[in-house]
């Protein structure tokens, strides 16, 4: 029978077949040899192949259908492998802001690249909108003209005052969505919001350190009460940049794509190349420097932990 993962706590899995039943599962064992370079070759958002183990209610995983896309990070243990995050999304949505805490715009870029290298669509949402004063609605303004301007869809909410949430439901209906975000932006208080009858845990952010206790320990899908599919992802330290070329970076750069073929060179890396359309544009003030600067920074390999 077909089934369709919604956890994956290790070696079980969390899966629901066409009739609407959770069966938990675990791989049968020839699934276990291939030679991936992941520590997990199921992830939620796998569309599954099971069969119910003889005499008990708990099934087995005999075969992974082909995904049209997946998100990964950086293995905790293993740093010579990486982990499957979620898979068969329609769209990824990060959730930052602008203070309690401060959300880096080189955070936010390097999540953008990550999707955005997987043909993931990706949504902003810069939350508690309602504490803002002048100098972070002016830090707003700027990111709201650098992500739209680099292709990108960011909105403003606020999950406490409830500002926007309407757009933000209709935003994820129908749609398979991860949802990812530092510790302290309100990610979980958002899940509580659009899932008013799950058992989502909310822990409050750390005053002396200005940022939150992660939660989630395990990717999980919820079925969203007006279609469509929410993720909620762990930590996400390490997702993404663990498989793009230098060379290629600058085409997970939308803005920078745009003008890669004005370029004298159609090998640019717009670092050091004469007559490079992306710096022309950036002198000119039509990229923005913070872009330009993750992007130089995710060339040179420079560590994420530093811009967190």
């Amino acid at each position: 029978m077909k089934g369709l993962v919604y956890k994956s706590t290790g070696s079980w899995y969390k899966v629901r077949n066409n009739n609407g039943n959770f069966i938990v599962c675990r791989l049968k064992g020839k699934l276990r040899i291939k030679g991936l370079k992941v520590t997990n070759p199921v992830s939620v958002g796998d569309f599954v192949d099971i069969e119910m183990e003889k005499g008990k209610e708990t099934g087995l995983i005999s075969k992974i259908d082909s995904r049209k896309n997946y998100l990964i990070r950086k293995s905790v243990n293993l740093s010579k492998q990486y982990h499957i995050i979620a898979s068969n999304i329609d769209q990824a949505v990060l959730v930052a802001t602008v203070t309690q805490p401060n959300t880096l715009n080189e955070f936010i870029d390097r999540f953008l690249v990550s999707v955005t290298a997987y043909n993931i669509p990706a949504v902003i949402l810069v939350n508690k909108l309602d504490v803002y004063e002048d100098e972070h609605l002016h830090r707003l303004a700027d990111w709201n003209s650098i992500y739209t301007n680099a292709g990108y869809t960011i909105l403003p909410i606020s999950v406490e005052k409830e500002i926007n949430l309407d757009k933000v439901k209709k935003l994820f209906q129908g749609k398979t969505t991860v949802l990812s975000g530092n510790s302290g932006v309100g990610k979980s208080s958002l899940l509580k919001k659009l899932l008013p009858n799950e058992d989502i845990t909310v822990k409050e952010i750390s005053e002396m350190h200005q940022q939150g206790v992660h939660t989630t320990t395990f990717a999980e899908m919820y079925d969203l009460p007006n279609g469509g599919h929410l993720i909620d992802t762990p930590g996400i330290r390490g997702i993404g940049i663990v498989d793009i070329k230098p060379e290629e970076l600058s085409n997970y750069f939308p803005e920078f794509l745009k003008l890669k073929p004005s370029c004298k060179f159609n090998n640019c890396v717009h670092i050091n190349e004469p007559n490079c359309a992306v710096k022309t544009a950036l002198g000119k003030g039509q990229i923005a420097l913070s872009r330009y600067n993750s992007y130089l920074r995710i060339f040179n390999n420079d560590q994420e932990e530093n811009y967190r």
